[in-house]
């Protein structure tokens, strides 16, 4: 029998020994050899380079968002390929590293928009204000006075950069703004009002308008002696009472340019003070609309009143320039001026044919100034003079002529019974008709 065949034994496995504690290891990562590739070297010099540019540009914001890029970029190959640059990680360790970049990249954004500069462009101009100063005679002037104030508003944040101050530019012209200014002449005045008819007079009561009641300025005296002391010449003051109470004067009346002479007293009524704008005409024009302190002002106001001749001022009772004007022509232009003072600053108006009477009257003389409080109506000396009536003496009554006693007449009774026969018993001594025999017993009763 010939033998059984035998079957080779298998070759021995070769198994690769470790590597001796003392042997070196060779390097792991070479260029080249499946480690950081020239690729990945140029990629990571480029990315660094950005980061770098950035930060010069952009500050500590730009570094951080560089960097982010260098992060999430790496993150992103190592997710893919399970390597970077630095040697094989993790897919996961990978979308970690892109997760970090992208949180460096927001923290960059924020940091930046913290701390970037503000743009020239951006930053606030000098707001340039032109006020016009117009002068005091007119009340408008070809070249105004310009008066530039710069105001800067402060930078918005002061953790910005300083830069360096705008090159101050000239302004370019401003056109004179318009003042609107008050009236100076009468006329001017007098084309403000305005026109309407009358109201009805219900309710007018002069005492609504505190004549003399009230005590405007203050210096303790009525409003009747504040005129007195300034419309008068040669005034006597009633001692201890400050200058206030006015004992004698002359006026120079406006309305019919005569001196009157007054005195305090009965002959003072040669001397009233007139409101210029009757109180009843302004109480229909206007007047009934106003408070009670307007009411008071313009029943005391300077401007409104006049010292003038008593019978001047009855004959003009509450007319307006279109029913009474005064006398003294020289007046008139001055009289009209001052009504329409006191209308334009208590806002009442006029009736038209009261303002064709003003228009006319001021046609001759259309540069007749607005006239003020304390205002003085200027009229020449006068060459007449109207004093009061000297009083009469008074006519002494004679003492009375004493009526001498008359002598009783001489009655004689032949007894007591005539006597009671005419109606004259009992008689006592010292009467008609007594007598000794009437009366026996002597107690001076006859026939009792």
């Amino acid at each position: 029998m010939s033998p059984p065949p035998t079957t080779p034994a298998p070759a021995p496995q070769q198994v690769a020994p470790f590597p001796s504690p003392s042997e070196p290891k060779a390097p792991a990562l070479t260029i080249g050899d499946r480690g950081v590739s020239r690729a990945s070297l140029g990629w990571m010099g480029a990315l660094g380079l950005l980061a770098i540019l950035m930060g010069a540009s952009s500050g500590i914001g730009g570094v951080l968002m560089g960097l982010s890029f260098v992060v999430i970029g790496a993150g992103a190959w190592a997710a893919l390929t399970g390597r970077t640059w630095v040697g094989r990680v993790g897919r996961k360790a990978g979308g970690v590293m892109a997760g970090v970049g992208f949180g460096l990249l927001l923290t960059g954004a924020v940091v930046g928009a913290a701390t970037a500069p503000v743009p020239t462009e951006a930053r606030e101009e000098p707001t340039i204000t032109a006020t016009p100063v117009a002068s005091p005679k007119e009340t408008t002037s070809p070249a105004p006075v310009v008066v530039v104030e710069a105001e800067v508003s402060p930078s918005p944040s002061p953790s910005s950069s300083p830069s360096p101050s705008p090159t101050p530019t000239t302004p370019e012209p401003v056109e004179p703004a318009v003042v609107e200014s008050e009236p100076t002449t009468a006329l001017a005045a007098l084309a403000l009002l305005e026109v309407r008819p009358r109201d009805p007079k219900t309710g007018y009561d002069r005492d609504l308008f505190g004549y003399r009641a009230v005590d405007l300025d203050r210096n303790g005296c009525d409003t009747r002696n504040d005129i007195l002391g300034r419309d008068l010449h040669d005034i006597v003051f009633k001692p201890g009472t400050r200058d206030c109470v006015v004992l004698s004067g002359v006026l120079f009346d406006p309305y019919t340019a005569n001196a009157i002479v007054f005195e305090r007293g009965e002959g003072g009524n040669l001397v009233q003070v007139d409101h210029v704008v009757a109180m009843s005409d302004a109480w229909q024009k206007g007047a009934q609309h106003l408070d009670e302190d307007a009411l008071h002002g313009l029943g005391n106001d300077p401007l409104n009143l006049l010292a003038v001749y008593a019978k001047a001022n009855s004959q003009k009772g509450d007319g307006d320039a279109a029913t009474w004007l005064p006398s003294n022509k020289a007046f008139r232009c001055a009289y009209v001026a001052r009504q329409v003072a006191v209308k334009h600053a208590y806002g009442l108006w006029v009736v038209q044919p009261e303002k064709d009477a003003i228009e006319r009257i001021l046609g001759a003389c259309p540069d007749e100034p607005l006239p003020t409080a304390s205002t003085v109506p200027d009229v020449p000396t006068p060459s007449e003079t109207i004093a009061p009536e000297p009083k009469p003496e008074p006519t002494p009554t004679p003492e009375p002529t004493p009526t001498p006693t008359p002598t009783p007449e001489y009655v004689y009774y032949k007894n007591c019974t005539e006597a009671r026969a005419a109606g004259v018993t009992p008689i006592y001594r010292g009467e008609p008709g007594y007598a000794k025999h009437l009366d026996r017993d002597g107690d001076g009763v006859a026939c009792e």
